[in-house]
């Protein structure tokens, strides 16, 4: 076993033990030899940076989760239900009260100790540091602190424990805590490494220097510090200090998610009982640093599957629970939020919300504006608070609240004006949209693969060719969103045809190499609009991220260097996009996206803004040369930067003063360690008394003159109303500014909308895709594709991929039933479908030859087989639950998948619950791809004779099969057969899945697998003899199969027969077949006597037979 890493703090570091002389001091039960005296102890710290022991150990808590540890009940003994007036519940009760009991990590957040009980010093005596420390943790015990002591910050307790384990810095015992510490100007890296891995931070620094201390009443104690800064993974990019870095959090979203919910009765119409599992549920998702506000509100059943869905779609980055939650919802939060995905948690509670409260508490966000600055607010025309208002006057209930906790966990963060911006409001699905079950996106792999959790081999990694951030984070939202308005689809694949059209017509060299010299008279001919999008995104994508950045200037957290980078990408980018003859643009939609992003307005803003600022004042930080006042704007600026210079030329006029006094025409002032204005003479040189000497050498002295200090102390004055006036005027400027973030928004959003059709546009030209056609609305829904492939694999096997044709109409065959082989290609045929229509109807050109879609109002599929032991889902329960699901949302509109629906179970229920299934979609008449094993599923087909067809990937099978080889042969022979899958879909049914070929890949062994074999064969004939179908099949057999597989088959039934069995068709039987296996031994020896002699044998069998 691998030792943990350790540092140990040897005894030398340590203070001086004390004499074991004392009695009392002994805490140890006595020694043996009580006449020796025992040797002082050996004082030692280690910290141990194992996951395993700090897991174990309660000493390595996090303060976050800190929480007292009570011995877990069992759900009957700890809480009764009341429901149940039996001491002793069913044994279906204690499952369900156990199925929706969560797991205790999170849920104790009230029963975190306090930061002086967490010491592990008995000395209870504190340096005033420490004192500060305990009172701090103590204010804010849930946040990993920083606290700024001279030139590091330091960390103390558990805090220190944490930020030695993550960031891999030296930890020690200092007085009574453990501490540890980083270099101040590291603060950035180290900061974001702890946010990244979920932890809450607050930056403490201290509040007053040097010389005010010195000049103070707090003379002799520390230094007073106060929480400065307070970072988590959902507000770090709009941070003031940390944010907009390119050390990111490793998401292109951090979303701030909440939930609050409420329960509903819902009377269960099939059973008759009373359910009390349905809740309704409200969510609000915030990115605070695009200034997206994602809501809904909906009903969701016992599984919580809206929730899941939309936890999977937005990934959000911390999660705000709002008490009450019943156990289920915390069960799947928790999940989510795992140890593993650095997702953090808080809680909160919504009761003040209640009856209005959660309304009043949005309202005063306009009411009791900080800053008084709410004219973004008002509508064009002047008046009112405009969208927002209304939108959150439109809000559901629950929905409100939610958006009320956001609000006010969001205060502490300053960020909480972000949510005044209602036109950054859209709900998470609406009627346009086609809104994506979480089944459906973890099943299809839409948005990651299931075997590492990356992007890698998802549809959203083939599809993204995008060239920036924010068209990435669009594109995103369009694949997990695919549209359900037809002319909505036309219209992008409108743009995308264009942009792919005018990308194979033009020179892209040329255009590039025009557009790059910046000659603004010079318009690019209409075939340049790939060139010139080309050259905007390319530019845009090397640039820092705009969306972000227009979000940092809203929150007036940018910086000036930020703000002039942001707005100069814009302005270029709308520069070069109003080159375009627009007139020439066929695309309806692709020439609102470039008049949007190309606005007079919005290059008349930018432009003006980008005037008032000093760029090479920005690039160095310097506020005080940052505004540039003209004319009346800014003119309290250049007032005070008049009295700055009419200061500083006070001070230097009295030089001239000086060399007059002194008789010294070459006299300076000069400066020496950061002291100015000096005087330096001669030591021997006579001086007024009232002469400040400041230092000196041996040779000369420094002196300040009264006259000096006067004038410095005006300049310093003049220098600091300056500071503060530059300082008020450029928040000003950011006020400005967000009078009109709504249009710089909407010009980004428009950029990253080009962005996302370009990427598009490049699929269909690398990929050889072809455009789909969508019949009307009114015409019958039908699916028809032509040499379909699959868009992931496709990509893997390159020419090898064979493509499959699919036909599904609602006048004709609606259903397929595909069987076959394992590893045959069936998960692939149907995945590769509803991966087309996905593309389709996002407004991609699609893998095929040719596509005829009918737009659908969602997809849903059940495949794979995978419990969830976490949330108390049985396999069996997992398959029913997304079958229940489907069932209960399908529609004669909807695509629904189903792969091997029945394995969880036995055979017999299995069959059954697949079949009911089956009939039911065929009664509601939903397109339907279903992938089984059972053969018995095909007899659907008679009830449904036009609606279902019958499929199975075709294979070619070479060798023979010995299913009961001779004794003294090799394993190695048993199974000679050799299947050849042609993975291409064919009408009919495969009567076998060749499972035992799969059992080889998976090296079983040899006699496992022989094992299996003979077993299968025994029950396939015991079955047939119990049905009283054995002479059917036989002959049948016997009839059709005149090759040597059937033969090999019929005598391995032979053998499995009771020859004792007196009945005749079992003697009919074995005649038969003993005369077959002589037939089949006279053709397969080469030997003429053995041929004679076998063909005797024969002809005596033959007799035997016409006997009868």
């Amino acid at each position: 076993m691998v030792k943990q890493k350790q540092e140990v703090i040897s005894r030398f570091f340590a203070p001086k033990p004390k004499t074991p002389s004392s009695p009392s001091s002994q805490c140890d039960k006595p020694s043996s030899t009580p006449s020796q005296p025992s040797p002082p102890p050996k004082i030692t710290t280690t910290v141990s940076f194992s996951p395993a022991k700090r897991l174990k150990s309660s000493e390595f808590i996090s303060p976050i989760n800190n929480s007292f540890k009570k011995p877990k009940l069992s759900s009957h003994t700890q809480n009764p239900i009341s429901s149940f007036p039996n001491s002793n519940p069913s044994l279906h009760q204690k499952f369900l009260q156990k199925l929706l009991e969560p797991t205790d990590d999170g849920l104790e957040g009230s029963m975190k100790k306090p930061f002086l009980e967490e010491s592990h010093s008995c000395n209870s005596k504190y340096t005033p540091l420490e004192q500060q420390v305990v009172e701090l943790k103590n204010k804010y015990p849930d946040v990993l602190l920083m606290i700024e002591v001279g030139y590091k910050y330091r960390f103390f307790g558990k805090d220190a424990e944490i930020a030695a384990r993550v960031l891999g810095i030296y930890a020690h015992i200092d007085h009574n805590f453990l501490t540890a510490s980083i270099p101040t100007f590291r603060l950035n890296v180290h900061v974001r490494r702890l946010v990244s891995e979920g932890h809450k931070v607050g930056v403490v620094k201290q509040t007053e220097t040097a010389s005010i201390k010195a000049h103070g009443s707090n003379r002799g104690g520390p230094f007073t510090r106060g929480l400065s800064a307070l970072y988590t993974k959902a507000t770090i990019e709009a941070a003031e200090d940390l944010g907009g870095g390119e050390e990111g959090c490793g998401s292109l979203n951090n979303y701030l998610f909440c939930v609050v919910e409420k329960d509903i009765l819902m009377e269960n119409v099939d059973c008759g009982i009373e359910s009390g599992f349905e809740v309704k549920i409200g969510v609000v998702a915030v990115e605070t640093s695009t200034g997206d506000v994602v809501y809904s509100e909906f009903n969701d059943s016992f599984m919580r599957s809206g929730l899941e869905a939309i936890l999977l779609s937005l990934s959000p980055a911390e999660l705000l629970l709002g008490d009450p939650l019943s156990k289920r919802t915390q069960k799947l939060l928790l999940t989510y939020a795992g140890p593993s995905s650095n997702v953090r948690m808080e809680r909160a509670s919504c009761d003040c919300f209640k009856d209005g409260g959660a309304l009043a508490e949005l309202m005063s966000l306009f009411e009791n504006n900080s800053d008084g600055d709410i004219e973004h607010l008002h509508d064009a025309d002047g008046g009112g608070n405009g969208p927002a208002i209304k939108g959150i006057m439109d809000m559901p209930a629950l929905t409100a609240q939610a958006l009320a906790l956001i609000m006010r966990h969001l205060k502490q963060f300053g960020l909480e004006r972000i949510l005044s911006c209602g036109a950054s409001f859209r709900p998470h699905s609406s009627n346009i949209e086609m809104n994506l079950s979480a089944n459906t996106l973890q099943q299809l792999e839409v948005l990651k693969n299931n075997s590492t959790g990356s992007d890698s081999g998802s549809l959203l990694k083939i599809m993204n060719h995008t060239l920036t951030i924010f068209g990435q984070r669009l594109l995103r939202h369009w694949v997990t969103h695919p549209l359900c308005d037809r002319n909505m689809i036309a219209a992008r694949l409108d743009a995308v045809a264009e942009i792919a059209e005018s990308a194979g017509g033009c020179n892209l060299s040329i255009g590039y190499h025009l557009l790059n010299e910046g000659n603004s008279d010079a318009a690019p001919a209409p075939n340049y609009v790939h060139s010139v999008l080309l050259s905007v995104l390319t530019t845009l994508g090397q640039s820092s991220d705009v969306q972000r950045g227009i979000t940092r200037i809203f929150h007036k957290t940018a910086t000036p260097s930020e703000f002039i980078a942001v707005v100069n990408a814009i302005l270029l980018a709308a520069k070069q996009l109003h080159q375009l003859d627009i007139e020439a643009v066929q695309s309806s939609l692709l020439r609102n996206l470039i008049q949007t992003a190309s606005s007079s307005s919005l290059m008349s803003f930018s432009a003006k803004f980008l005037s008032y600022l000093n760029k090479e004042a920005a690039e160095k930080g310097d506020l005080l040369n940052l505004i540039c006042a003209a004319d009346s704007q800014f003119s309290e600026v250049a007032e005070a930067r008049s009295q700055v210079e009419v200061a500083s030329e006070k001070l230097e006029s009295l030089i001239s003063l000086y060399r007059k006094q002194l008789r010294m025409p070459r006299l300076n002032f000069m400066n020496v360690s950061g002291t100015t204005h000096l005087i330096e003479l001669p030591s021997d040189a006579k001086v007024p008394s009232n002469w400040v000497k400041v230092n000196s050498t041996k040779k000369t002295v420094r002196y300040h003159t009264p006259e000096v200090l006067t004038a410095l102390d005006q300049l310093s004055l003049a220098n600091e109303k300056l500071t503060v006036i530059c300082r008020s005027a450029w928040n000003k400027f950011l006020g400005e500014f967000a009078r009109h973030y709504s249009e710089f928004q909407a010009a980004v959003q428009a950029l990253a909308a080009l962005d996302c059709l370009y990427s598009l546009a490049i699929l269909s030209r690398t990929k050889n895709y072809v455009r789909p056609t969508f019949v009307d609305d009114k015409d019958p829904v039908q699916i028809q594709i032509a040499s379909g492939r699959h868009p992931v694999l496709e990509s893997i096997l390159e020419d090898n991929f064979v493509p499959n044709d699919t036909y599904l109409h609602e006048d004709q065959q609606y259903c397929q039933i595909v069987t076959g082989p394992n590893m045959g290609g069936k998960s692939c045929y149907i995945r590769q479908v509803a991966l087309i229509t996905i593309m389709a109807q996002v407004g991609s050109f699609v893998p095929a030859s040719s596509a005829k879609l009918q737009v659908l109002d969602a997809i849903y599929t059940r495949m794979g087989a995978s419990d969830n032991i976490q949330q108390g889902r049985s396999t069996f329960l997992e398959e029913l639950s997304e079958a229940s699901h489907i069932l209960h949302n399908c529609s004669a509109r909807s695509l629904v998948i189903m792969d091997e629906l029945g394995r969880g179970t036995s055979t017999h229920d299995g069959v059954a619950i697949a079949y009911a299934t089956l009939h039911y979609l065929l009664k509601q008449k939903s397109m339907v791809l279903f992938v089984t094993h059972y053969p018995k599923i095909a007899e659907i087909q008679k009830e449904f004779p036009s609606a279902v067809g019958t499929y199975h990937v075709s294979y070619l099978m070479t060798g023979r099969v010995n299913m009961s080889p001779k004794s003294g042969e090799s394993d190695d022979n048993m199974d000679n057969e050799d299947v050849t899958y042609l993975y291409k879909l064919v009408p009919g049914i495969s009567q076998r899945s060749f499972g035992f070929k799969v059992a080889q890949l998976a090296q079983l062994p040899p006699s496992c697998i022989q094992r299996a074999i003979m077993m299968a064969s025994k029950l396939e004939t015991l079955v047939q003899r119990r049905t009283g179908k054995g002479e059917k099949l036989f002959s049948e057999e016997l009839i059709t199969d005149g090759e040597s597989i059937a033969s090999d088959r019929i005598l391995d039934k032979a053998g499995l027969l009771d020859k004792n069995d007196n009945r005749d068709v079992v003697q009919l039987t074995v005649a038969y077949m003993n005369f077959f296996r002589d037939l089949w031994s006279i053709l397969e020896n080469n030997d003429l006597a053995k041929k004679q002699e076998f063909m005797k044998i024969a002809r005596s069998s033959a007799a035997g037979l016409i006997a009868r």
